[in-house]
């Protein structure tokens, strides 16, 4: 606030205070009141600091010369004029105690205790001795209170220039700086700026002290503009302050999150010389950590190391807190150290940042040893400790570990949150321990602490497994107890239709979503893309791409994924392919899964010329092919017969250091089997397990396979018996193999033993076996057993095929009992089974020579 005695206009408010203060207007300027015990007392510009009126004080105390032989308060009469009572404390001039209790006994009779004018004499008489210095601050602070009635700051500041004019006191600074303080104490923080300004406006330097008193009250109350003001003013008229100013500022940064200001004026002070103390290195450290910048932080610490300060333990807690967030774990645990010798103690914050860091890095052992440690040495977890672990655990899989956390939780006392809650939901859903979720989730709606988050945990289990009848029936009761749904929500019961294809449904929770007030976000758009592939609708899922960026909703890279891999799927790759360039101009960066998708379209078109440029634009584009690439391309060569592009495939995989997995081992090993080459078959099989890989039953099949193709059923046995050996269940599918050759070499001992074995393991034989057994049987004149295996076919209600008929035909014709052959030709005809050009050249032509009939396993 400027003077009321200066012109605004002709001063310039940055130069103001470079001139002297003019003189007053009139030479006895009157002010209200400082102090008035009766709120109800009318002030006026002459009344007391009692409230009482003087008897003369119509008449203002004329400018003339001071009288030091006036009689002192003993000899007054009860009538004292503001004349007399001046007079009286300028005769004490060089007593200031003798003044004060003059001015304290006028008060106790009850006539006078003074005016504003009378107020400021005694001021200036105080402040002049070094004995009375604490009675001039008790004096301003006992008379000053919040009641903004009084004196405005600069009619006081006036007043006390002018009076050390007209009664020759020297200008001390002293008062001005003790009411600028008196001000502050009083909580009037707008006069003490105003206190403040209008001291700078009179040449009146505030001292750093009560300048550091008033920015930290404006710190306090969060009027960081008016800090910032007041120490740019205090930095204009050549003061910078000291550690204290430093810190005061820098918490003010750090109040408005601003740390980087807070570094740059911390480095500013620094370097022009300022001496900052530990307090000053302190809240550098705090502002570097949640920059963060932990280099700086580190450096601060090894400063104060350096000049023989020992950082306190909210400074170690801090730093040691920033370091593990940053994932620094080693330089969190080594200041833990460093803060233990330093003969700091460990706290929960410290031991719990430490169990994060440990949690982050997937080590619980670690983390819950330390939560064991802490507890033996009497420190007390708190809730966010257990919060932690509860999180961690349930992530790690550690449920059950979790909830024994949560139950000695409570029994500490400690009340959980819902967050505790819905963490250990999510954990025992993960570990499908559905009771226990179940559980605690009845617990949580019942006490009343269950949010639209638990129910949103549900709702995502039920709906990812497109369990759609308890989706909606927890969507019931969480309307019915009041929860409303959220974005989430909705978004999980698309979720629920979309996996089971019912996207009329999906559609229709979409529209009420919209309806509501709710905005779709690129996962419900990206939801409903995926289940129209799902369907086999490309072209609705791309119309629902299209209305998505109709609406500015930006699509992820895994909507962009989304679409290539279902444009893939439904046998649109080049499409796909096409998209994927469309995407990539538009900022899109595909990942190694994109490129697999595209490769795995085209393999399954049979495009292997594609599938392989696909694959060196990605090998040019810098990413580089997984497992999944390797095996679908050496499946795609092994299916399309080019077995040298299938190993060149496997030897690069090699040379990359990729491991092939058993897909891409079996993908090898059934080209080579099917194509013939045992050898090289058995060459993979035995690298497969000297790799650590065990061969699964896809595997044994396809060896054994291999081996029944080239006719050798002793190897082809050899390896059933390793299988049972090894407990690797055998399928339908070896057993019929094996069946095949075994009676293909005329061993139906063998054959028959190994069908028993089937049935016994409760194997249900299928057409394909049956067609296996009668052809095989039929072949050897056994015809007498084929019509029993055809009975077994008739009771488990399995008809039988054109090949079996043909099989039956073929065996009665070469026994020369066509009676008998033509029967089952016309009951072939009764079952609605259309007879083959085999069946005909049997009849007809009497073609029964082996090469006219079903090898028996067509699709081994």
């Amino acid at each position: 606030m400027k003077s009321p005695f200066k012109n605004p206009s002709s001063i310039p408010p940055l130069f103001s205070r470079c001139f002297p203060s003019p003189k007053h207007l009139c030479s006895q300027p009157q002010a209200p009141i400082l102090h008035c015990p009766n709120p109800t007392e009318k002030i006026t510009s002459d009344s007391h600091f009692t409230g009482k009126p003087f008897p003369d004080s119509e008449n203002p105390i004329p400018n003339v010369p001071i009288d030091p032989h006036l009689p002192s308060a003993s000899s007054e009469d009860s009538s004292l004029t503001q004349t007399h009572v001046i007079n009286t404390l300028l005769s004490h001039k060089n007593d200031p105690v003798s003044a004060l209790k003059y001015f304290r006994s006028v008060g106790e009779k009850g006539g006078f205790v003074g005016s504003i004018d009378v107020f400021c004499v005694l001021l200036h008489i105080l402040v002049g001795s070094s004995q009375t210095h604490k009675q001039a601050q008790y004096l301003l602070n006992n008379n000053f209170d919040s009641d903004h009635s009084r004196p405005a700051p600069v009619v006081f500041l006036d007043h006390l220039v002018d009076t050390s004019k007209r009664f020759d006191f020297e200008l001390n600074s002293r008062a001005f700086n003790y009411l600028l303080n008196s001000y502050v104490r009083v909580n009037r923080i707008d006069d003490a700026v105003d206190c403040f300004n209008g001291m700078l406006e009179r040449d009146i330097v505030p001292w750093i002290p009560f300048m550091n008193i008033l920015l930290t009250a404006l710190v306090r109350r969060n009027l960081m503009d008016k800090a910032r003001e007041l120490y740019g003013k205090m930095v204009s008229v050549g003061v910078r302050g000291d550690s204290f100013t430093v810190y005061a500022m820098m918490r003010a940064f750090l109040k408005e999150g601003k740390p980087w200001e807070a570094e740059e004026f911390f480095r500013e002070v620094k370097a022009q010389g300022v001496d900052l103390d530990a307090a000053v290195y302190s809240i550098a450290i705090q502002a570097a950590c949640q920059k963060p910048d932990l280099n700086m932080a580190g450096e601060l610490l090894r400063e104060m190391r350096g000049r023989g300060w020992i950082p306190s333990e909210g400074t170690f807690t801090t730093v040691i807190g920033a370091f593990v967030k940053q994932g620094n774990l080693v330089e969190g645990l080594r200041l833990k150290d460093e803060m233990l010798s330093s003969g700091k103690p460990l706290n929960v914050v410290v031991a719990t940042s430490l169990m994060k860091g440990y949690c982050k890095q997937g080590d619980i052992d670690r983390a819950l040893d330390l939560f064991n440690k802490i507890k033996e040495d009497g420190i007390a977890p708190n809730k966010v400790t257990f919060t932690v672990l509860i999180e961690w655990c349930c992530r790690n899989r550690a449920v059950k570990k979790a909830y024994e956390l949560y139950e000695e939780m409570k029994t500490m006392g400690i009340q959980p949150t819902v967050f505790n809650v819905n963490s250990l939901i999510g954990g025992f859903l993960e570990a499908c321990s559905l009771n226990e979720a179940s559980s605690l989730f009845d617990e949580a709606v019942e006490s009343g602490i269950a949010n639209v988050f638990t129910y949103n945990i549900f709702l995502y289990h039920f709906s990812k497994d497109g369990k759609v009848k308890e989706a909606c029936s927890l969507w019931k009761r969480m309307v019915a107890n009041g929860i409303a749904p959220s974005n989430v929500s909705y978004n999980n019961m698309m979720l629920a239709y979309c996996k089971v294809r019912n996207m009329d449904m999906a559609n229709t929770i979409f529209s009420e979503m919209v309806e509501r007030g709710f905005k779709p976000n690129t996962i419900t758009y990206s939801m409903l893309i995926d289940g129209h592939f799902g369907k086999g609708d490309a072209d609705r899922a791309l119309d629902v791409f299209d209305e998505m960026v109709g609406v500015h909703i930006v699509p992820s890279d895994y909507t962009f994924n989304i679409i290539i891999n279902g444009l893939s799927k439904v046998g649109r790759t080049f499409e796909a392919r096409d998209m994927l360039k469309m995407f990539v101009q538009k900022g899109f960066i595909p990942l190694c899964m994109t490129y697999n998708s595209i490769i795995n379209g085209f393999v399954k078109e049979g495009a292997m010329d594609s599938a392989f440029g696909v694959y060196r634009e990605m090998c040019k584009s810098g990413i580089s092919p997984n497992v999944i690439t390797y095996t679908t391309l050496v499946n795609g060569f092994c299916k399309s017969n080019n077995m040298d592009l299938a190993l060149k495939m496997h030897y690069e995989m090699k040379n990359k250091g990729l491991q092939l997995d058993v897909p891409a081992f079996n993908a090898l090993i059934d080209g080579f089997c099917k194509n013939g080459d045992m050898v090289r078959a058995c060459e993979l099989f035995s690298e497969l397990q000297q790799v650590g890989l065990s061969p699964n039953e896809i595997v044994y099949s396809s060896m054994i396979s291999g081996f029944r193709n080239i006719n050798n059923m002793e190897a082809a046995n050899d390896l059933h018996k390793k299988m049972i050996n090894e407990g690797i269940p055998c399928d339908l599918h070896i057993y019929t193999t094996l069946i095949d050759g075994f009676l293909r070499e005329s061993k139906l001992l063998l054959a028959f033993d190994l069908y028993s074995e089937m049935l016994a393991k409760g194997i249900v034989p299928d057409i394909v076996t049956y067609t296996v057994l009668l052809n095989g049987l039929c072949k050897k004149g056994q015809l007498e057993n084929a019509h029993k295996i055809l009975e077994e076919m008739d009771r488990k209600g399995i008809t039988p095929n054109v090949l079996i008929y043909n099989a039956l035909i073929a065996g009665h014709f070469r026994e020369g009992n066509l009676e008998e052959a033509s029967r089952l030709h016309n009951e072939m005809l009764d079952r609605g089974l259309v007879p083959d050009d085999t069946t005909y050249d049997i009849l007809v032509n009497g073609k029964v020579k082996d090469e006219n009939l079903p090898s028996g396993v067509s699709c081994a």
